[in-house]
């Protein structure tokens, strides 16, 4: 039984995208000024450690914990999304997820480099810097490679210190990590062609 076999298709579809949506949301936070929301980004990177949980929800703690990320995506359903950078960048992770699951060595190098800091995640906690800095050097070293690169943009001042640039790339992780459950629950970019109205009522059901 796959992950995916053990969730409802098209409902928890929306969860992982808001968790994508909801991790990329910090990535431009951190870029922009150094910081992120402690609480969002300790879901995103306990997110990539919990491999085999028996419901979407599971994966990011709770329904409740993606209420941000189910907004931004509110937000785009209707037409208000408040950062226009926000969109181009998903579409990116997930582009960028097309090519990382065709690439099986990579896929192993970075399941072993995940399962690695497993036990630092349990006793330091996921956003530790010892973590953080492990998740961004394994993300430099296998995700970053492939083309075209995920370029994110922000403030020259925090993308030149070290510790932010860990912590972004740690948490780009853990979008592409949303972007491999999506694919698995079924999700691909023909939804916002052909189901957008469908995934906005999901929404709007997971909100209320």
């Amino acid at each position: 039984m796959t992950e995916a076999d053990r969730f409802n298709p098209f409902s928890d579809r929306m969860l992982a995208l808001a968790g994508l949506m909801q991790a990329l949301a910090q990535v431009r936070r951190i870029a922009d000024t150094g910081q992120a929301h402690a609480d969002v980004v300790t879901t995103a990177l306990d997110s990539v450690f919990l491999i085999d949980a028996g419901t979407t929800a599971e994966v990011y703690g709770g329904t409740h914990a993606l209420r941000t990320g189910l907004m931004l995506l509110r937000d785009y359903f209707s037409g208000a999304m408040p950062d226009e950078q926000l969109p181009r960048l998903a579409l990116a992770v997930i582009q960028l997820e097309r090519r990382f699951v065709r690439d099986d060595d990579m896929v192993a190098r970075v399941v072993d480099g995940i399962r690695a800091q497993s036990d630092a995640a349990q006793r330091l906690g996921s956003s530790h810097p010892d973590v953080l800095n492990a998740l961004g050097a394994l993300y430099a070293d296998t995700l970053s490679h492939l083309r075209p690169r995920v370029l994110v943009q922000g403030n020259p001042h925090y993308l030149g210190q070290a510790p932010v640039v860990a912590e972004v790339r740690a948490v780009l992780l853990s979008a592409v990590r949303s972007a491999v459950l999506w694919r698995q629950l079924g999700g691909s970019l023909w939804d916002f062609l052909l189901r957008k109205k469908a995934m906005g009522e999901a929404v709007e059901e997971l909100l209320a």
